[in-house]
Formats: structure tokens, C-alpha cells, sequence
């Protein structure tokens, strides 16, 4: 499935909701969804700054995509880094650093976050483009 693909899934998925309570609920439910990330994981080096909920990011590449694997200590946070892992996890390094990531303005995320979340998401969509730089230029 391609990164816009997986967009417009979200996008479908957010759009049978109509209540933002039911939404915030799906962010919660996609986070407890969400592999436990490993203690080892859990570094100060991992931790993305500027959420001021913690959240830890770990990227590897496996067979010239990259994954990501993420814990946060919030649960709507922690949905929200879910959804980021869903759309763009298991892409190659190119692929993620050049995604027009729609799907957030479209579900109307940005518009119901408060300010210090929506800081936040834009750290972690920060640390994701990165890791993709960083593997894209080592690679």
C-alpha cells in the first residue's frame, strides 16, 4: 500500500465519525492497538523533543524501508503517533521524506488538537522526515 493509500484510509476510516468525541476515542483505541515499543527503546536518544508528552520513536531499516516503532505515555498522543507509524511505516527512506501528508488537515486533526499537541505532532512528523534524510543520505 502506498503512503497515499494509506492516507486515504485514514481519511475514510475519521469520516464515518461525526462526533470528535467518537474520533478522539479511535485515536485512543489505534494507540492501545500499538505494538509496545522495547524497554531498550526507551532512551533519552529516542525521545522526540518538543511534545510535552513523552513519546519515543525508534527507525530501522529492514530490506530498504524504514520502520518505526513509538511509545507514548498519553493516550492521544499515543494514537497519534500510531496513525503516523500506519501511513508511513514500511516505505523507503525517499518516499517518506518527500510525503504530502494530507490526511491530517483532511480528518481535521490539526483544528482539534490543542496548541501543545499540535506542537507536538508537528515533532514527531519532524523526527520521521529526519530519520528519512538521515537513512536516504547513508544509504
Amino acid at each position: 500500500m502506498t503512503i497515499n493509500e494509506a492516507q486515504d484510509e485514514v481519511i475514510e476510516e475519521f469520516s464515518d465519525l461525526t462526533d470528535w468525541m467518537d474520533k478522539y476515542q479511535l485515536l485512543i483505541d489505534l494507540g492501545n492497538e500499538l505494538e509496545p515499543l522495547d524497554a531498550k527503546y526507551k532512551t533519552d536518544d529516542n525521545l522526540i523533543d518538543g511534545c510535552q508528552s513523552r513519546v519515543w520513536l525508534q527507525a530501522d531499516m529492514k530490506d530498504g524501508l524504514l520502520c518505526f516503532t513509538a511509545e507514548s505515555d498519553a493516550l492521544i498522543v499515543k494514537g497519534i503517533i500510531a496513525l503516523l507509524i500506519r501511513v508511513l511505516s514500511g516505505h523507503t527512506p525517499e518516499e517518506i521524506a518527500s510525503a504530502d501528508l494530507y490526511f491530517i488537515e483532511r480528518i481535521g486533526l490539526k483544528d482539534h488538537l490543542s496548541p501543545t499537541r499540535s506542537n507536538g505532532l508537528l515533532a514527531m512528523l519532524k523526527q520521521i522526515k529526519i530519520y528519512a534524510e538521515a537513512y536516504r543520505i547513508k544509504n
